[in-house]
């Protein structure tokens, strides 16, 4: 199989860390804040991806902005987005912008089968991209979607087989950013070669936020 283009180095550090925690792993979702990513990979090495780097659905920040209209007093978009609760509700209520939400409230629709219609809504839009690359089993799943049980159960219902989790999906990438460090330095002690040092500008980041 050939790739569309190079895989740009987030790619890469998702498919080497991911498969250092699940080896098994031969399709990669990673559902983080910005995008989303499909990843196909063997023996630990990218052979496909495909990226949604366009349109906000089916993102973390899409499915904290679609569940504003849910929250109770005193939680945010965010505290809702990730609760998984409606997982065990057989009733799904489409919705995939929030004007559809506020109006389903005011009929009377339930909370937990709108946070289930959701799920199945987004889990629809990354499964279709996921396609692209022919998935292949075990199928797993990386970034902060994956802490979203509902959306977890969502995707499986779509890819009809279980969705594997690694124990902080949050950190996948920046392990295999490590690792990948490890082998080059390894590499550069092996064959006497002195690894090039760049020059880095460091500048504060908030990587956790409590909803």
């Amino acid at each position: 199989m050939c790739l569309r283009r190079p895989p740009g180095y987030e790619i890469t550090c998702h498919a080497k860390g991911l498969s250092s925690l699940l080896p098994s792993a031969r399709t990669i979702v990673d559902i983080g804040g910005q995008d989303s990513k499909g990843i196909r990979v063997e023996n630990g090495k990218v052979v496909d991806f495909v990226m949604n780097d366009k349109c906000a659905a089916g993102t973390g920040r899409f499915l904290e902005i679609i569940a504003e209209p849910l929250r109770p007093a005193g939680q945010t978009g965010r505290a809702v987005a990730h609760r998984g609760k409606a997982r065990r509700h057989r009733k799904h209520v489409h919705c995939l912008c929030e004007q559809e939400v506020v109006s389903q409230l005011a009929a009377g629709e339930s909370v937990p089968n709108l946070v289930a219609g959701i799920h199945q809504a987004i889990a629809g839009r990354i499964f279709a991209l996921v396609s692209k690359v022919k998935v292949k089993q075990d199928v797993a799943i990386t970034g902060g979607g994956a802490k979203n049980i509902g959306l977890v159960k969502a995707l499986e219902s779509r890819f009809g087989c279980p969705v594997l989790v690694p124990g902080e999906p949050l950190l996948t990438g920046a392990l295999g950013a490590a690792l990948i460090g490890r082998e080059m330095y390894e590499n550069a002690v092996k064959s006497g070669r002195t690894l090039a040092i760049k020059p880095v500008s460091w500048r504060s980041q908030v990587f956790f936020v409590a909803p």
